[in-house]
């Protein structure tokens, strides 16, 4: 669900995976990982991700 949101959240902003990472501070990887449901965002990252 959360991977879901992320990607479409991301999409509508017009932003891409490089782009939402840098603005949030993340890795670029980490973000394909999260989309992917790969690992779980911590708190912490889900913030860092919800003020871009």
């Amino acid at each position: 669900m959360f991977a879901r949101n992320l990607k479409a959240a991301r999409q509508a902003k017009g932003l891409s995976q490089e782009e939402l990472a840098f603005e949030a501070g993340i890795d670029r990887t980490y973000i394909s990982s999260l989309e992917r449901s790969v690992y779980n965002a911590s708190i912490d990252v889900v913030d860092r991700l919800a003020t871009v």
